[in-house]
């Protein structure tokens, strides 16, 4: 029996005695920084994860002698990860590398018109009044509002719990509050964007941000117009070895810190004793701990960890994101227009975000992003050859037939390429050399993300942040939620703030099961 496996009659006598265990739920990238945080704060951690191997999303494969990050391929805000090494008392260069992107993406339009989006806002703001006559000031102020706005409510709306009363009780509350006539609250992120700017391939640009967060800029709120300033002020950055070595880099630290991983070790439920937290139990036996963290969806996380305990249906059943229909393709030639990202848009952007969120499927002409990791680190791919990550945002699973879909998509996005890239449909196909697919039913069952949904909750909702559930449960001590599909959101960088949230709230381990001062 492994040191604090427990059998049935064990668990409330071990609570008693040891309040200083702590079980994680998912070895994605908020579960990994969760672990971080809980160990350096004195806990003993163990991570779970129902896969042979931790990332989640952030997995890497090899097509031959293609090398391919799975899923989340842009990478903004590094001081996040950083600051878990320092945390530790340890050098971030020491485990994980960086550089700088520039240009970071490379936009086009079927119009044939293109824009190279730099990291310096008055490099970008003149490469956009060359290419598209929009006027510099107007692009420089657009970003200088963008900082303001994201630099006003993030200690408030993104590093702390919405679900406190001492979050508002903060100085930071006056700066948000003083953001609140330029936050657009009250119209939508396209409103604002259109208000703002005439050229609608600006427009079309600046609402794109949206799909970070898996939502719609027609409907969103004019808020996620903060979201460029962590491009265009800070910059988009690409990590040696890839995205995979982020996650990879943070393992290491967390093991060095003494956090055990159990992989190909799913959690069944999580256990109670009265109104707190007594443990879990997997597939292999019941584990103790005071103190948990899911790192799973919301929705599973409830539907099927705790199936005794009342969901809050309000929160479960606020509608999802977007999520993604992704081919990876070993490309038998290089391209020298592109770069590592890389937008070709579609012709009416709203038409497109309809399909995707009114009637659930995927438009005939669909906006097409690609990621070429080759371009950063040649040896990602063979010489003269890339390894293409083609992605289109999708509706997340609702029954909808994805091998009919997938087929239409993989020949529309094939037609749009070779029009936009100036060469002819069979030759494309032919240069296919390595192909795997990835829909909304696969990154479901991979991952838990209910329906496949990328970011849990969209943001298609001016209280949507309000919305998502807390990193905290009110009714069951010990219980703590990180990830994209709670508070702040998805992503890595709002997945790595989670983490630090469930740090800050979670009590020291002397004094675990006291409970944190809810709102």
């Amino acid at each position: 029996m492994l040191p604090w496996q427990l059998s049935a009659g064990e668990i409330k006598t071990a609570y008693i005695h040891n309040m200083t265990k702590a079980a994680i739920i998912g070895a994605g990238i908020g579960g990994i920084a969760a672990s971080i945080r809980l160990a350096v704060k004195g806990y003993s951690v163990t991570v779970f994860e129902a896969n042979e191997t931790f990332g989640g999303k952030m997995q890497e494969f090899w097509l031959g002698k293609y090398r391919f990050d799975a899923g989340p391929s842009l990478f903004t805000l590094p001081h996040l990860v950083d600051e878990l090494f320092t945390l530790a008392g340890r050098n971030p260069a020491d485990y994980f590398t960086y550089k700088r992107l520039d240009p970071i993406t490379h936009y086009f339009w079927p119009d044939g018109s293109h824009v190279k989006a730099y990291a310096d806002a008055d490099k970008f703001a003149a490469e956009v009044h060359q290419q598209l006559q929009v006027p510099k000031e107007a692009v420089v102020e657009a970003l200088a509002k963008s900082a303001r706005l994201y630099k006003g409510t993030a200690d408030t709306f993104l590093k702390k719990s919405l679900h406190r009363l001492d979050t508002y009780l903060s100085p930071d509350v006056l700066k948000a509050l003083s953001c609140l006539s330029d936050l657009g609250l009250t119209t939508t992120m396209h409103q604002a964007n259109a208000k703002q700017f005439s050229d609608k391939r600006f427009v079309q640009l600046l609402d794109r941000f949206a799909t970070y967060n898996g939502s719609d800029p027609y409907q969103a709120p004019g808020t996620l117009n903060i979201i460029p300033h962590l491009e265009h002020n800070i910059g988009a950055f690409y990590p040696e070895g890839g995205i995979h070595a982020i996650a990879a880099s943070l393992v290491k630290l967390a093991e060095e810190l003494g956090v055990v991983f159990k992989y190909n070790e799913p959690v069944k439920q999580i256990l109670t004793s009265g109104a707190s937290i007594s443990g879990i139990e997997t597939s292999k036996g019941k584990y103790s701990a005071s103190l948990v963290v899911s790192n799973m969806d919301i929705v599973p996380t409830y539907r099927k960890l705790l199936p005794n305990q009342k969901a809050p249906e309000q929160t479960l059943q606020q509608p999802r994101s977007s999520s993604a229909l992704i081919f990876y393709w070993g490309i038998k030639q290089q391209f020298p227009a592109l770069h590592v990202h890389n937008i070709f848009f579609s012709e009416d952007y709203k038409t497109e975000f309809e399909h995707i969120f009114k009637y659930k499927t995927i438009s005939p002409d669909p906006t097409v992003y690609i990621n070429i990791t080759s371009k950063a680190a040649p040896q990602d791919a063979p010489a003269d050859s890339e390894n293409w990550f083609v992605m289109v945002n999708v509706p997340h699973n609702q029954g909808q037939d994805w091998e009919r879909l997938t087929a239409g998509t993989r020949q529309a996005v094939l037609n749009k390429l070779s029009k936009m890239l100036g060469t002819s449909i069979e030759p494309l196909i032919e240069l296919i050399e390595e192909e795997q697919v990835l829909d909304p039913l696969l990154i479901e069952s991979k991952t838990s993300s209910f329906g496949g949904a990328l970011y849990g909750s969209s943001s298609n909702n001016k209280m949507a942040a309000f919305l998502r559930h807390p990193n905290f449960s009110s009714k069951l001590k010990g219980l703590y939620f990180c990830g994209g599909s709670v508070h702040p959101g998805g992503g890595i960088p709002l997945c790595l703030l989670s983490a630090k949230i469930v740090g800050e709230l979670a009590p020291a381990p002397q004094q675990a099961v006291k409970t944190p001062n809810h709102a």
